[in-house]
């Protein structure tokens, strides 16, 4: 596959405009311009073109001279910009009317509307940062937790790629020498049963499963994970929502079927962002707005990484109840026992029915630490090796195809099937670890990826 740098545009790119800061009123909004015409542009804008690196204090001009704001300018000169090109940054009154006078006045100067993430992508393509660079860029605009932003920015920095190229050189350095022992066939064999081959596969095999593990925990950070509250009405789903999140997010009271829609809310697990379902009680119900809400419950349970059933420990008859509640949840769902109202009552022994069942009270917080510690263990989030780095799913499915390929690699050369089917597999692992960094990359991935970041960036 080629590289996606190889892509690039017959001619010399647009010029692009973009907002740099969200919509609405603030302090301070920021247009940026990123093409061969921004110095043009400073100097129809401002009068003269600002000092590259330099802020420059002035006035904005519309065609007739007029000002449309006043500001501060900044001119980057390529290749030494966000982009690797000339970027020109107007910092003005961050009102709408005024951010959009600004952009109108460099659409009439010959720019365009920048897509969402094209200067992320013109970055990339100019060689700037890598393609997981680019993506850490709006992984930490994004970051739901502390742990998540500073995952992004060791990405951003480049921790995560300077890990990928330490196991392509090893990948390359194989590839080399098995090649070329293909060409010297006499001694193919000989050169191949030396055993360091095999030794190096293995080492390299060690190094792919560390990093597998540390990509996941920094997935884990990027997506979140979302857990679901499911039981019967009354067991006290929205009181352990509201001690879950700290605050009042769900209406309590003691009227079953008061939650009727699926309520979300994002709490943070020592660093991992939860998203919590409080969902309606699951019965039997004639009225029309609690059946929806029943179904809409139900659909959750088959997008949910972690379910908790919680059930009333006081209600005897749920207690009973609880196996033929399990028994018609999907088989497949991880899920955890929750007995409420602890305070109340003691939980006879095998309530889980062979779950994991942890007792709580929503009413006094009892039993909080014991649940955050186990969601944080079921959903395979490890703070103690908290990720150096932030990855996303694409990124570990590329590196756990690699070293799938290593794998493969070395059972070949076990059984002794040939330097040329070690070979393959070696290259076909380089080119799911190029995938990561985009060594080796489609122009639809990438027009998948620069797509989902804001318009802006």
């Amino acid at each position: 596959m080629p590289s996606a740098r190889d892509h690039r545009r017959a001619g010399p790119p647009d010029t692009i405009v973009a907002c740099a800061t969200p919509p609405g009123r603030g302090g301070i909004g920021i247009v940026r311009i990123s093409g061969q015409r921004a110095a043009e542009l400073a100097t129809a804008i401002l009068g003269r073109l600002p000092a590259p690196g330099r802020a420059l204090p002035g006035r904005f001009l519309d065609a007739s001279g007029t000002a449309l704001d006043t500001g501060i300018a900044l001119y980057f000169a390529a290749p030494r910009s966000f982009t690797g090109e000339d970027v020109l940054e107007l910092h003005g009154h961050g009102g709408p009317v005024v951010m959009d006078l600004l952009v109108a006045r460099c659409l009439e100067l010959g720019t365009r509307l920048a897509r969402p993430g094209e200067f992320s992508e013109r970055a990339f393509l100019n060689d700037k940062m890598d393609l997981a660079q680019a993506e850490a860029v709006a992984d930490l605009i994004e970051a739901g937790t502390a742990s998540a932003a500073r995952a992004a920015l060791r990405s951003l920095e480049g921790e995560f790629s300077r890990r990928i190229a330490r196991l392509a050189t090893e990948l390359i350095e194989l590839r080399t020498y098995v090649e070329a022992s293909i060409d010297f066939a006499g001694e193919e064999l000989e050169l191949l049963a030396e055993g360091a081959i095999g030794a190096r596969l293995a080492g390299l095999e060690r190094d792919f499963a560390a990093l597998d593990s540390q990509a996941e925990q920094g997935r884990l950070l990027h997506d979140g994970c979302t857990v679901v509250l499911a039981g019967r009405p009354n067991a006290g789903k929205s009181s352990l929502l509201n001690l879950l999140a700290g605050h009042d997010a769900a209406i309590v009271t003691p009227i079953p079927g008061t939650t009727r829609d699926v309520l979300r809310e994002r709490i943070d697990v020592d660093g991992l962002p939860v998203t919590v379902l409080d969902t309606a009680g699951l019965r039997e119900s004639p009225d029309l707005i609690e059946a929806e809400g029943i179904r809409r419950a139900e659909r959750e349970f088959a997008r949910a990484d972690h379910l908790l059933f919680v059930v009333d420990g006081s209600d005897g008859a749920a207690l009973r109840a609880l196996a033929g509640d399990l028994a018609a949840l999907p088989r497949e769902l991880p899920l955890t026992v929750v007995v409420n109202k602890c305070d109340l009552s003691g939980v006879p022994a095998g309530v889980g029915n062979g779950q994991p069942a942890l007792r709580v009270s929503a009413r006094t917080g009892a039993g909080l630490e014991v649940l955050r510690a186990h969601l944080k263990s079921a959903l395979g989030y490890r703070p103690t090796e908290a990720a150096s780095f932030s990855a996303r799913r694409r990124h570990v499915d590329a590196l756990r195809r690699a070293r799938a390929h290593v794998l493969e690699a070395a059972s070949t050369l076990a059984r002794g099937d040939g330097a040329e089917l070690v070979a393959e597999e070696l290259r076909l692992g380089h080119e799911a670890l190029g995938e990561i960094t985009g060594r080796f990359t489609s122009d639809d991935l990438l027009g998948r990826i620069f797509a989902s970041f804001c318009i802006g960036k």
